[in-house]
């Protein structure tokens, strides 16, 4: 029988690129749709990220740990992030899930039956799973739930993060290499 235990917010008070690492192969549970965390992406106070410096938006990745962070990107697609560090600015991007339950209910807000393409980005997921700016500044726990069941990742690969052009040397994108749903 497999026990999922819920992630307990202080994992996320510890250093962005840590929990980047970690949140791989954990399951996030929303809008009655579940999926397995297979890529993420780690944001600090590098160039590339929106807390390099203070603003309104990125005030939730200062003040914050363990909080669902959603901002729209190219005028049109949503991207869920958690915040992280207790005592610095951080948040780690939700790239890729692979689906687990809710399928259907995806593939319909998709309007795709393709499994490899129903939340294989971060925009993607966003879609399948209905999730937009009204869960921005929630704690995780609540609407959002982040769970272990305990399954092995396998072998994790890291490479320069997807869709930026500053700080491009920090290797701060993980995923479970070999699984399909990692965005391409």
């Amino acid at each position: 029988m497999v026990v999922m235990q819920e992630l307990p917010p202080l994992i996320f008070a510890r250093d962005t690129i840590t929990v980047a690492r970690e949140l791989l192969g954990k399951i996030i549970s929303v809008n009655g749709c579940s999926g397995r965390i297979v890529e993420t992406e780690a944001y600090g106070r590098d160039p590339a990220s929106h807390a390099y410096k203070r603003t309104e938006r990125s005030a939730l990745m200062f003040d914050t740990f363990a909080h669902v962070y959603v901002y729209l990107i190219y005028g049109m697609y949503w991207c869920l992030n958690f915040t992280t560090e207790k005592d610095e600015a951080g948040a780690v991007l939700i790239r890729a899930v692979e689906p687990l339950s809710g399928i259907a209910a995806m593939q319909k807000r998709r309007g795709t039956k393709e499994l490899k393409n129903l939340c294989s980005g971060p925009g993607k997921l966003c879609s399948a799973f209905g999730i937009d700016k009204q869960l921005n500044g929630l704690p995780l726990g609540k609407s959002m739930k982040i769970f272990d069941d305990g399954q092995a990742v396998g072998k994790i690969g890291k490479s320069p993060r997807i869709g930026i052009t500053d700080a491009r040397h920090l290797e701060w994108r993980f995923f479970i290499d070999g699984n399909a749903q990692v965005s391409r």
